[in-house]
């Protein structure tokens, strides 16, 4: 196997500043394998390797004299396309903005650079980072390495592909509806989705937007957990505006002992029916945790409404998507919306009333959600951890109908509705709760199965450490087969 391209970042970063190997030769390494491999995964979509190159040799220099720019200094990373990269396109997949190119750098990918990182390249998305699949009519279909003819997930599918194959030594996704956590789930590598507002999302945007989007956070995908803490620490904190006066301080996870922590599970769901060989896994992360020594709990549940739940989240989420739609087309949902008889409860009319939500019926789906917040904040005062799937199946045969709604998921050989697995993003993004996706290994297709890891709202370094606790037990990232030399 090719160790250097699926070592995790942390463990490149500290050969490069060990002078094992040099930055020039790390990204020369990742480019000859994306020359090599990328076509048929199209998970890169473009790069900037003259200034990827410049930058390299810059910071061998600095460390021949003794210099180290950070704790990433040198490693040679990529980021989702959706983030801003002075002089590369910023396009959400839409072809209305393929001459749309970025004057300056995302916060984030700055606060990476700062820290040493080396961008040299961005990752495939579906068209206003909208599906569980990544494919669009500027840059083309992105396919699993496990499975070309699967997809990676959406919508930071190109950054989990790229990590599987060993394309780029670090990742940061975006996730608003599981954009971070399906694609981790998909391609099997490690992914975080933040608490909300605690890594600042500015440069992650459509042109001329500043203001951050309800639910939607930046986070990282990589193949370790020690990198996602990594990064959490690197880019975390106030933006500009707010540095004078406050900034981020994380508590630490509790233990590194699995004696200390309670744990709730939460296996399946007959709103969102999962596989069984998913439901399995997240069974099987309860039962290795309660061996060694942790309270499971199977029955333990927030004192909510899961079906209301839901609802709030569809209207919250569809609300500020739309807000990424083109005029004409808010315009004719607003129409439709006109012309809904009151009893329509289809997922249409659902989506077409949350997608064109006056202000006081916002704030009143606001008001409900803050209640779901404090009720999770009560959980979480007698649970440590929560255990749930990712999504309701591994990596699904691309299906690139339009139409969307007849679009179907086979969940133990049973038909489901394609977007019905949103449940498991929502039930935990509504609340602004932090989530750790951990890669747990292949199933009987060769196919990555990832568990959800969740906690309460603010802590973050406790869901990852607990990811790293139970992927030193058990394992779990495993590169991609055919890209492994």
């Amino acid at each position: 196997m090719d160790d250097l391209a699926f070592s995790d970042a942390t463990t490149l970063a500290g050969r490069i500043a060990a002078k094992e190997i040099s930055s020039v030769e790390l990204l020369e390494h990742y480019v000859s394998r994306v020359e090599k491999y990328n076509p048929e995964i199209n998970a890169i979509v473009c790069q900037q390797l003259e200034k990827a190159r410049k930058r390299a040799g810059e910071a061998d220099e600095a460390t021949a004299r003794g210099e180290s720019w950070g704790p990433l200094h040198g490693l040679p990373m990529t980021v989702k396309e959706s983030y801003n990269i002075a002089g590369l396109p910023t396009t959400w997949g839409n072809p209305l903005l393929k001459d749309n190119i970025a004057e300056d750098d995302a916060v984030a990918c700055v606060r990476l650079q700062e820290a040493g990182a080396i961008i040299f390249g961005k990752t495939n998305v579906p068209i206003h980072l909208a599906d569980f699949q990544s494919y669009n009519d500027v840059y083309g279909t992105c396919n699993n390495p496990h499975d070309l003819s699967r997809g990676p997930g959406g919508s930071s599918g190109g950054a989990a592909a790229a990590m599987a194959a060993g394309l780029s030594g670090l990742e940061m996704g975006s996730d608003i509806g599981g954009s971070i956590r399906n694609p981790a789930h998909y391609c099997g590598v490690f992914g975080h989705k933040p608490t909300w507002g605690i890594l600042p999302i500015r440069g992650h945007a459509l042109p001329g937007v500043l203001t951050p989007s309800d639910i939607s956070v930046i986070g990282p995908l990589a193949r370790s957990a020690e990198d996602l803490a990594l990064v959490m620490d690197i880019v975390g904190g106030a933006d500009e505006m707010h540095v004078p006066g406050w900034s981020l301080d994380l508590p630490v996870a509790k233990s590194s002992n699995f004696a200390d922590y309670r744990i709730a599970v939460w296996p399946n769901d007959e709103r969102a029916p999962v596989d069984q060989s998913v439901s399995a896994r997240v069974l099987k992360v309860a039962e290795l945790a309660e061996t060694l020594g942790a309270t499971v709990d199977y029955d333990a549940r927030p004192e909510i409404d899961a079906t209301e739940s839901h609802r709030i989240y569809e209207s919250l989420l569809h609300s500020a998507m739309s807000a990424r739609q083109p005029d004409e087309v808010f315009e004719h949902n607003w129409k439709r919306n006109q012309s809904l008889a009151e009893d329509d409860m289809s997922d249409l009319a659902r989506v077409t009333r949350a997608s064109t939500l006056f202000y006081r019926e916002w704030h009143l789906a606001n008001e409900r959600r803050t209640h779901l917040r404090w009720a999770w904040h009560k959980f979480f005062q007698d649970w440590d951890i929560l255990l749930t799937p990712t999504c309701v199946t591994a990596a699904f045969p691309h299906d690139q109908n339009p139409r969307t709604t007849e679009r179907v998921l086979v969940v133990n050989n049973e038909p489901r509705p394609y977007f019905e697995q949103v449940f498991w993003a929502g039930l935990t993004g509504v609340s602004y709760l932090p989530s750790t996706i951990l890669p747990t290994g292949p199933d009987d297709q060769g196919l990555p199965i990832g568990v959800q890891i969740v906690g309460g709202e603010m802590r973050d370094l406790q869901t990852i450490e607990f990811s790293r606790m139970v992927h030193e037990e058990l394992g779990g990232f495993v590169p991609a087969p055919n890209y492994r030399d």
